[in-house]
């Protein structure tokens, strides 16, 4: 019995008793007097059991059907979803298999089967941060490496932008967490979306400089130097701020292991072994319906992303190499092992002439002149030319020009 039942036993024995009327036990019972007559009527027939519900026991008319879907769902689960969640896997079952299954039904289903066990909740340490209010104010950043393509593949890094008013997310795959590979992402959001307003990456090498240079520095004059990207994101004028615990990036986090659950099945599901194929198929299909999964409505509908510049002033931006250099007197700069040489009017001779040599994104190389920021005409050279002056006569020239021997001078000490 339930305990209203019991309730309901106690007064109808009272009434038995005669210790107090139908009319005030319907009263105290809450119910309309017909349903206590009602109610009366089955306790005088069957004593005690007439209180209980009579279907109380008894199988649903759809049990059998339950039970087909049951079975269909339990096969389904251990032929090709035996390592899913409960919710990754309904999901699955009614996109791939036509099961519809709401995934708190099938889990019961799987802990009664013994494929899966209830995870125990972590006991929470951090309180989470409120969401920012609006779309762009605030963009989590950082790089995930795992072994997306199974234990025997070779591990590669997922970088993942995650809004955090809207929870919109966008990741790419890479073979390593690289200042090139933070500017590719950025530029795939800004083309997009536009420029936030705070990236919240971590303090990682590629944002932050974490030398003791930079510490005495900063310590002295109050500021850090600025790594690559840090100058980029200064050029482009959004807000560079590096976390100082990975709770503190708590939204990306988590999201990363999100992704390390849902997304490193469905790769396998799919069949998909390489980067190029993992971020196609991101693109296509997997990043839509996870935004759609996932995302929120922000708090206020205004948009805090900045403009997007073009694209070719962009890309001059986000350059991954940027390092200064000197014209030489032929007119060349030397970088790392390669020759450029200047062009036209940009060729000309002119003293110390300094330049900043700029690898883009695409491996395209560029100078620029550090006075006007003018992007100059060049181009590479197979072998790097010498100046004249820096030739040297071999032996046989010099043999050839000596005239005969020379003549000491009047006041020569052998005279």
């Amino acid at each position: 019995m339930s305990l209203m039942e019991r309730d309901r036993l106690a007064l109808l024995r009272r009434v038995e008793g005669a210790q107090m009327t139908l009319v005030a036990a319907a009263a105290e019972l809450g119910v309309s007097y017909r349903q206590a007559k009602r109610l009366w009527r089955g306790y005088r027939l069957r004593g005690d059991a007439g209180v209980v519900h009579g279907l109380r026991g008894r199988p649903s008319n759809n049990r059998s059907a339950s039970d087909d879907r049951r079975e269909r769902a339990l096969a389904l689960y251990r032929e090709r979803y035996q390592d899913f969640g409960p919710t990754l896997a309904a999901e699955q079952m009614a996109s791939r298999d036509g099961l519809m299954v709401d995934h708190e039904t099938l889990r019961g289903w799987l802990i009664d089967a013994g494929l899966w066990r209830a995870a125990r909740q972590p006991r929470r340490r951090h309180r989470r941060r409120q969401r920012r209010a609006c779309f762009g104010e605030l963009v989590q950043l950082d790089g995930s490496d795992h072994a997306w393509f199974g234990p025997d593949r070779p591990r590669c890094v997922l970088m993942v932008m995650i809004d955090d008013a809207t929870g919109l997310t966008l990741a790419r795959f890479f073979e390593a967490e690289t200042t090139a590979a933070a500017m590719t992402i950025l530029r795939q959001w800004a083309v997009a979306h536009g420029l936030p307003g705070t990236l919240y990456p971590d303090r990682h090498s590629i944002y932050r400089r974490n030398d003791k240079e930079a510490d005495e520095i900063e310590h002295r004059t109050g500021v850090r130097l600025a790594t690559r990207f840090g100058q980029a994101m200064v050029e482009l004028g959004v807000k560079l701020t590096c976390a100082r615990s990975p709770q503190a990036k708590g939204r990306v986090e988590r999201m990363n292991a999100t992704l390390q659950d849902r997304l490193v099945k469905l790769l396998a599901l799919e069949g998909i072994t390489t980067i190029a194929g993992a971020n196609a198929y991101l693109d296509a299909t997997y990043l839509a319906a996870h935004n759609a999964r996932f995302m929120v409505v922000p708090a206020e509908a205004k948009d805090a992303h900045g403009p997007c510049p073009e694209v070719a002033v962009l890309d001059g931006v986000l350059c991954p190499v940027c390092e200064p250099r000197v014209v030489d007197k032929t007119g060349c700069v030397s970088w790392r092992g390669r020759c450029f040489e200047l062009l036209g009017r940009d060729g000309s001779p002119r003293r110390r002439r300094r330049v900043r040599v700029r690898e883009r994104l695409d491996g395209t190389v560029d100078l620029v002149d550090m006075g006007d920021g003018r992007v100059l005409s060049s181009r590479e050279l197979a072998i790097r030319p010498v100046p004249a002056e820096a030739v040297k006569p071999s032996l046989a020239e010099r043999v050839a020009e000596h005239k005969g021997p020379s003549k000491p001078a009047a006041n020569h000490v052998w005279r």
